[in-house]
């Protein structure tokens, strides 16, 4: 079973440290939660996973390699959604999916099977600008059906759904897991979905006094 690890790490942004010695470990099969205040690092965390964002200090590794020596293989395994979605608002629903599913070498039977997951079927012809904030989410999550990749790194992925988005979410999250993948969720509600919980909170670094 797969297993993704980090050790001593530490993030600056903003011209300030936002979390320091900060250690984790997720294995295939499993989700880890993400917790802790705005402002506590969770987004850059995840972007640091998902090998977007380089640490100060620390080393992560993927079956006991270390990333930082094939960051580019790394970020094959990797399905990132943060708070941009990422679609173009002149191109359709379908016509997004489709140009993810090419990026990320998935087939065109995998776009009527996401549109069906997240329940947008019926959206598909329809210019992604006029698509709701939950739609929208939705078309986001879809991509994450498109093609198999065995690490899901998810920034507040329940932002702006209604219960009937959230349940789909959660039936995406377990199907992952039995699967053997694995998934890490930034959140600050509770989403439905259960796993290990890392407080980035008992990582903050206190700022330096001028």
């Amino acid at each position: 079973m797969d297993r993704f690890e980090g050790q001593g790490l530490v993030c600056w942004r903003g011209e300030r440290v936002v979390f320091g010695g900060l250690g984790f470990a997720v294995a295939g099969g499993h989700t880890l939660l993400l917790r802790g205040p705005n402002g506590s690092g969770k987004s850059s965390l995840l972007r640091c996973m998902a090998g977007l964002l380089a640490p100060m200090a620390g080393r992560m590794a993927w079956n006991g390699a270390v990333i930082a020596g094939d960051t580019d293989g790394h970020r094959h395994r990797v399905r990132y959604i943060g708070h941009l979605e990422a679609i173009k608002p002149l191109l359709t629903v379908a016509e997004n999916l489709a140009l993810w599913s090419r990026l990320q070498g998935g087939s065109d039977d995998a776009i009527a099977a996401g549109l069906a997951a997240l329940g947008i079927a019926h959206l598909a012809e329809l210019p992604a600008r006029l698509l709701s904030a939950g739609q929208r989410r939705r078309t986001a999550l879809a991509r994450l059906t498109l093609a198999p990749a065995p690490l899901w790194l998810l920034d507040e992925p329940t932002t702006g759904l209604d219960d009937e988005g959230v349940e789909r979410f959660q039936r995406l999250i377990a199907a992952h897991c039995d699967s053997g993948g694995m998934a890490v969720l930034s959140t600050h509600i509770d989403t439905g979905v259960r796993g290990s919980e890392l407080s980035l909170a008992d990582f903050a670094v206190p700022p330096v006094a001028a």
